[in-house]
């Protein structure tokens, strides 16, 4: 019957080694072992016991507190001390005896445990010893001659432990120990024996007992069969990543194309050509090539390893910014003050924003294909040929090329990119010389009031976004400006042109510097003989909109009050916005009581801006899915305030005109709300003009006017009304006032961005010398 090792005597060393330790090949069960009595008394063999527990190194009760394996490595020194008197096995005090007299005595002598029964080779497979010939044979071999290759490649680790603490014992004894014995082993050799020089042989295919099946990898025979964290560091990176897994070696015979390897960096650079291929982001070939470059420099050392993976990390993020549509970081970091008093629910709306589901899958999806195929061909020599592919079609250099090959037949689509530089310096310096004169009406004119409505975030891409095309007050207008440009995306800017709209264009950058009194707005109308009047329905203090509007626009009269109106939202800062209709009334009461004659109101409001959230929606402040229900209200508040000025027997031209659009629905290079880039979407609005009171009539339907036109021509329909009222007949046609009127082609810029028209083609400008086609609004349906 089986006897369990549990039921081993204890205080045997050598007994709780063997019961613990577990034989590394074959079918794992605990090695033979000679029964009690021929181990501890030697009588069947009349050989003596390997060792008493006197003669333990390591005390019986010590013993026990040991690890386990403690009484494996004490049995083995044990093996080894005995060892060191035997120079035929070792090979190391002098050249061994191998005459055939002496191989057959000492085979005569040797018992069940002495030292070559203790030292005979097993079996590479499963637990089956050597016959007697050939142990005598390979024992009478010098160790340092017997080749690694022929011992099973899991006793590897084994037997350099046991070199080592055979050197060691030997030197304690003063014995001399040969230079081959003394060769040290890294520690790579100590647990990767397979990556030692070629004298070891070809431990993949040497197998004595199958030479065609290769042994299996060494593994750690003691503990944790892992290889330890210092040896996983040792080996190289491709031996342990991604597709290909080539060990280091074996590198030094491939092409330099498949030494490439950017493990999952790749799947980054994937995904770039995903999103550049969709139009979402831009891409710089040279700039993405150095980073690949960078990737792929050999590091060994471990910290220099660890820099170089912050260092990467770092880079990319950088990179694809720098790719991306997004601002400048440093239009960014200037505006990071402005972008401090953003609520946090608003923070999080523009956040969510950038998450596409329909862009992830098919990144997703991409990158499945990619590892499919990364598995049989080397992706990353792939990559860095698209990239250099890329590289030679953005280039100026393949313009050139083109034309060259296609010659005079080019379409108009394919025709070469225009200097751009040029227009706009003839652009701005026919605008520098245009401009409005009001004169003073006539002492018999008929005397009214002029509104000018300026309304945040409302384009004409708005409107269709939201389904409010056929809104009755767009009906209701005299005059509708259907082709307007607003020539800028941001509150303040379209302020600043606004109340400069009797001269030309002026660059962004000369905006803010002083020019000529003739080109303010309520200037202009002051010395006319209107008083210039100011409401708001917000507070003024984001970007200090009231200061730009009062130093930078010379409206310097105070806002009217706003105490115990109705707070019907609140903007993206937290601030309040009063309701449009309640401070349009409070401004018309307080005109009644008015002795002015003429009165030029400037009324700004940002019931459309993104990032208002009206009240009880605080969970929930989505401002895109707001959108319609505000605009809707807006237009009806709007039009009912017509109705009580024209009920209120006032005489009034209101000019309803946008700041910009809201970009709700956004384009290629941006998300919805992002409005750094000045496209047509944001910067086409919708202007109307109403003449309201005194029982007028008008002539004919709405007057649309399809031509592009800008501020100078809302300017001169106020100068012809000024000059010819619409009030002196009570009927008026609205064709009298816009014979003649001056035409601007669209040209929209932001501080970094520029957007025009030329040749009926939209390009982009990012600076002198850097403008590209923006072809998404190149086609017929999104100029409609």
């Amino acid at each position: 019957m089986n006897r369990s090792v549990e039921q081993d005597d204890p205080s045997s060393n050598l007994r709780t080694s063997r019961a613990q330790v577990r034989h590394t090949i074959g079918d794992r069960r605990t090695v033979p072992r000679p029964s009690r009595d021929r181990r501890n008394t030697g009588e069947a063999t009349g050989s003596t016991p390997a060792y008493s527990a006197a003669e333990s190194p390591v005390a019986q009760d010590t013993q026990q507190k040991l690890p386990h394996w403690s009484a494996y490595l004490n049995w083995l020194g044990q093996q080894v001390k005995q060892a060191a008197q035997a120079p035929r096995w070792l090979g190391v005090i002098s050249k061994p005896d191998t005459s055939r007299k002496t191989r057959d005595t000492l085979g005569r002598r040797a018992g069940a445990s002495s030292v070559e029964a203790r030292y005979r080779v097993r079996h590479p497979s499963g637990d089956r010893r050597m016959s007697p010939e050939q142990r005598r044979t390979l024992m009478a071999q010098p160790l340092a001659q017997s080749p690694l290759k022929e011992m099973p490649r899991s006793l590897g680790y084994t037997i350099r432990l046991g070199a080592r603490l055979k050197q060691a014992t030997l030197r304690n004894l003063g014995v001399g120990v040969a230079p081959e014995q003394t060769a040290s082993i890294s520690k790579v050799q100590l647990w990767h024996p397979e990556q030692m020089d070629a004298g070891a042989g070809d431990a993949q295919n040497d197998n004595p007992v199958n030479p065609v099946a290769p042994v299996n990898p060494v593994k750690r025979p003691i503990g944790d069969r892992r290889t330890g964290p210092r040896q996983r560091r040792d080996l190289s990176v491709e031996s342990r990543r991604g597709s290909g897994r080539v060990a280091a070696q074996d590198l030094s015979n491939k092409p330099l194309y498949a030494r490439l390897a950017l493990g999952i960096w790749a799947y980054y650079f994937i995904a770039k050509f995903v999103l550049f291929g969709m139009e979402l982001i831009g891409f710089h070939p040279l700039e993405n090539i150095a980073f690949a470059v960078f990737i792929l420099l050999p590091v060994k050392h471990r910290l220099v390893r660890r820099a170089k993976g912050l260092i990467s990390l770092s880079l990319a993020v950088v990179l694809l910014y720098y790719d991306s549509w997004l601002p400048p970081i440093g239009r960014v970091l200037s505006q990071a003050s402005l972008l401090s008093n953003f609520s946090l629910p608003y923070l999080i709306e523009l956040v969510a924003r950038f998450i596409s589901f329909p862009v992830l899958g098919v990144l997703a999806a991409v990158s499945l294909v990619y590892w499919a195929l990364s598995r049989r061909v080397n992706a990353a020599a792939l990559i860095m040929a698209g990239m250099l592919g890329l590289w030679l079609v953005l280039s100026p250099l393949s313009g050139f090329v083109e034309q060259t090959f296609k010659g005079e037949e080019s379409s108009v689509a394919d025709k070469p990119m225009p200097d751009m530089d040029k227009v706009m310096q003839d652009f701005f310096a026919e605008e520098a010389n245009r401009h409005i004169t009001f004169d003073r009406p006539k002492a018999n004119a008929v005397p009214f009031d002029v509104i000018f409505i300026h309304v945040c975030s409302l384009s004409w891409d708005d409107v269709r976004a939201v389904g409010l095309e056929q809104h009755p007050l767009w009906q209701r207008f005299d005059i509708l400006l259907k082709n307007f440009n607003s020539a800028a995306s941001y509150s303040g800017p379209a302020a600043i042109r606004l109340l400069r709209a009797t001269c030309g264009q002026q660059e962004h950058g000369k905006m803010y510097a002083p020019v000529p009194e003739k080109c303010y707005l309520m200037n202009s109308l002051l010395r006319s003989g209107f008083e210039p009047e100011l409401a708001l329905n917000h507070d003024g203090k984001f970007d200090d909109f009231l200061g730009q509007v009062q130093s930078t626009g010379r409206l310097t009269v105070p806002p009217m009050p706003l105490d115990g109106l109705r707070v019907t939202q609140r903007a993206f800062d937290d601030a309040p916005v009063y309701d449009d209709l309640d401070v349009l009334n409070r401004w018309l009461e307080t005109r009644k009581k008015s002795a002015s004659s003429r009165v030029a109101l400037y009324y700004n409001t940002v019931s459309m801006h993104d990032g208002n959230h009206l009240p009880g929606t605080h969970s929930t402040p989505n401002s895109l899915d707001t959108y319609k229900v505000r605009l809707s209200d807006f237009l009806d508040r709007t039009e009912q305030f017509m109705k009580s000025l024209d009920e209120s027997g006032r005489r009034a031209v209101v000019v309803m005109i946008p700041e910009h659009g809201g970009a709700v629905r956004g384009d290629k290079k941006q998300i919805a709300g992002l409005r750094e880039i000045p496209t047509p979407n944001i910067t086409l609005i919708p202007v109307g003009i109403k003449v309201i009171g005194g029982n007028v009539q008008r002539a004919g339907a709405t007057l649309l006017i399809e031509q592009p036109v800008s501020y100078l021509a809302m300017s001169y329909i106020v100068e012809r009304m000024l000059k010819k009222s619409p009030f002196n007949d009570n009927k008026f046609s609205p064709s009298d006032y816009v014979e003649g009127l001056p035409m601007t082609p669209f040209v929209s810029q932001n501080e970094q961005m520029t957007v025009a028209e030329h040749d009926n083609s939209y390009y982009l400008g990012r600076g002198t010398g850097q403008w590209e086609k923006y072809t998404e609004f190149n086609t017929a349906e999104a100029k409609r």
